[in-house]
C-alpha cells in the first residue's frame, strides 16, 4: 500500500514522496531546509574555482536563531548516528569550529547535543589574532588540553584550506586528538590538482573521518521529489540533467 507524505513550510517549499521513509531521510529533510532557509539554490553560479555550477551554497543565509538552531540540530543528529555507529567516538570533549563561520555552527551544535541527546559537550572556536589582553589567547569557549577529543565542524569543503589551517592552531595548543569532522555538505568535486575530493585528500592527510550531513548526490536525489507550492518541481528535468553532467565532468 502507497503512502504520501508531504510537508510545507511557509517559504511553500513541500516534499512529496510515495514512501514516507524516504521522505524523512536524513538527506531529504535537510534538503528542504537548506531551500527553506534560501542557502540551497539551482541555476547558474560562477563559483571561486571558474567553474559554472547548476547550484549554489551559501551558508550566510542561516541568519537568524531559528535556522541556526535547526542546523545545529542536523549537526547534532548527524554526529549522534556517527557515534552509534561507532564512525565517531561517544567520549567527545569539545566541538570545534574555526573563524569564523564555524563560531554558530559550534554552538549551536553543543547545544543541539546537549538538549536533545543528553551530551554534555564543550564549544570551542579560534581568534584571527592572539589577544593579548583581558583572558588572552588564541582560543575561546572550553580551553584544550592534554588528552582532549576533539571534534571539528566546518559548512562546505571545496580545497579543505581552513581545515589545513586550524588544525596546526589546535595542535599547537595542547595534545589533543582530533577525532573527525562534521560537513552540511559535500560538494563531492575534484580538487584541480588531483583526482581526488576535497574530502578525500583530508582523510588521507590527517587519519580522521570527514562526515557530511548530506552529500550533492543526495541532495540532487531529494531535490527531485520536492515541489513548490503550487506543486511544480523545483529542480527541473533540465536542471537535474545540468546536474548530472556537472557531476560526469568535476565529480570524484
Amino acid at each position: 500500500m502507497k503512502s504520501t507524505t508531504t510537508a510545507t513550510d511557509n517559504t511553500g517549499v513541500s516534499t512529496e514522496s510515495e514512501h514516507g521513509e524516504a521522505a524523512d531521510s536524513l538527506a531529504n529533510r535537510f534538503t528542504a531546509f537548506l531551500l527553506q532557509s534560501q542557502a540551497l539554490k539551482f541555476g547558474d553560479f560562477t563559483l571561486k574555482s571558474g567553474r559554472q555550477s547548476p547550484y549554489f551554497i551559501n551558508a550566510g543565509a542561516f541568519n537568524d536563531g531559528r535556522k541556526i538552531a535547526t542546523l545545529g540540530v542536523f549537526y547534532a543528529e548527524r554526529i549522534a548516528a556517527s557515534v552509534s555507529a561507532g564512525t565517531l567516538p561517544g567520549d567527545i570533549d569539545t566541538v570545534f569550529g574555526p573563524a569564523y563561520k564555524g563560531i554558530p555552527l559550534a554552538v549551536s551544535t553543543a547545544i543541539a547535543l546537549t538538549s536533545m541527546h543528553d551530551t554534555q559537550i564543550g564549544y570551542t572556536f579560534d581568534r584571527k589574532e592572539v589577544k593579548d589582553h583581558g583572558d588572552g589567547g588564541m582560543l575561546v569557549g572550553t580551553q584544550l588540553r592534554d588528552g582532549m577529543k576533539v571534534l571539528l565542524v566546518d559548512d562546505v569543503m571545496t580545497a579543505g584550506t581552513a581545515v589545513r589551517e586550524v588544525v596546526p592552531k589546535i595542535k599547537a595548543t595542547a595534545d589533543v586528538e582530533i577525532v573527525g569532522l562534521i560537513l552540511a555538505v559535500d560538494r563531492m568535486e575534484k580538487t584541480k590538482d588531483s583526482g581526488r575530493s576535497a574530502v578525500s585528500a583530508v582523510e588521507q592527510e590527517f587519519g580522521f573521518p570527514v562526515i557530511p550531513i548530506a552529500n550533492v548526490r543526495e541532495i540532487f536525489a531529494a531535490a527531485e521529489q520536492l515541489t513548490d507550492a503550487k506543486g511544480q518541481p523545483l529542480l527541473s528535468a533540465d536542471l537535474a540533467q545540468r546536474a548530472k553532467d556537472y557531476l560526469a565532468q568535476y565529480g570524484a
